[in-house]
């Protein structure tokens, strides 16, 4: 099943993060070896990725791709730093947060232009405004997250928030509940469970600015590396185009080896989120294309963070954290 947010960043918290000095280089040599760990089991949030595999992008682009699931027991720093991965599927919070640590993050590209990240209530709530005064279930890395932006945004109180267990019967039992989500997991369990369509509010619809599904690495990689990482970049988002506008198929073959309880009716909703929201081919991907990062929208990240108090300004250079000489130039139009 697709990852909710806060599991998808404990995943990413254990984020074997780098630095990346931005040096543009051209294909690797050929087949050289390259593994990429995501931040969950195979799913179509991931198909970009294994529709690269599948097809032969990588291969072209003169590198033997492996992809590795993660999981709720994987720490995904220990694997990076151990040598077990490359690069890891990551999020701007916990690259940034990782710079505070001490651990130099840096994000290369994103597939995702807007985070999936949801809040979910029955379908009499239309607007955020209308959860004033309800329960609303949180995880725990939320609480350290959008929950301080949500709060300061529509004055929500500490007083109605809850833990969030992953688990949907406290939302279904409850008329006055709300709970966080992923956009495509949560929303069709309630509805196939539920029996009705309830309402989803996608905080980045809403000013909600961190990327997801990002492509992070080492700074010992991008220096020992560069045209390893560059070719990936670029077979990846040319990976994502094939998968939404082409034929998913051979991803999906691929995805429901890797994880066998993915189903097809799954995948198809995701599929059908993605391309609804604009999640991949959105914002800024459909005038400069797929994997975009700019600087406006890491300082806007970077800027709400430290509003909120979530991190320290002088501990971490925001200019530091991303580099965006790996996708300015690819134009990989949705």
């Amino acid at each position: 099943m697709p990852l909710t947010l806060p599991r998808r960043l404990h995943a990413a918290l254990a984020v074997g993060l780098f630095t990346l000095i931005g040096l543009h280089a051209p294909n690797a040599h050929a087949q050289e070896k390259f593994t990429y760990l995501t931040n969950w089991y195979a799913q179509a949030e991931h198909g970009g990725f294994y529709q690269a595999l599948a097809t032969g992008l990588y291969k072209q682009a003169g590198l033997d791709v492996t992809i590795r699931m993660g999981g709720p027991q994987v720490n995904l720093m220990q694997v990076m730093l151990g040598g077990q991965a490359d690069c890891i599927m990551g999020y701007d919070v916990q690259t940034m947060k990782a710079w505070e640590q001490g651990i130099p993050a840096v994000t290369v590209a994103a597939a995702f232009q807007k985070d999936p990240a949801v809040i979910i209530a029955r379908p009499d709530v239309k607007r955020f405004e209308d959860l004033k005064g309800k329960t609303i279930l949180v995880g725990s890395a939320g609480m350290v997250t959008y929950w301080p932006w949500l709060k300061e945004r529509y004055g929500f109180t500490d007083a109605q928030m809850r833990p969030y267990t992953f688990n949907i019967q406290p939302f279904l039992a409850d008329k006055h509940t709300a709970q966080q989500g992923y956009l495509s997991s949560e929303p069709y369990a309630i509805e196939q469970q539920g029996g009705f369509k309830p309402t989803v509010l996608l905080m980045a619809d809403h000013g909600w600015p961190p990327y997801a599904t990002t492509i992070v690495c080492t700074q010992q990689t991008i220096e020992r590396r560069p045209q390893a990482v560059a070719a990936f970049v670029k077979a990846s988002m040319q990976g994502w185009k094939s998968y939404l506008s082409g034929n998913p198929a051979p991803a999906n073959a691929l995805i429901k080896k890797d994880n066998p309880n993915m189903t097809d009716d799954k995948i198809a909703h995701a599929i059908e989120k993605m391309k609804e929201v604009g999640l991949v081919t959105g914002g800024d991907a459909a005038t400069q294309g797929i994997g975009i990062v700019t600087d406006a929208r890491m300082k806007q990240t970077f800027d709400m963070l430290v509003a909120h108090e979530l991190i320290d300004p002088k501990k971490v250079d925001v200019k530091k954290t991303y580099t965006t000489r790996f996708v300015k130039d690819l134009k990989v139009m949705p």
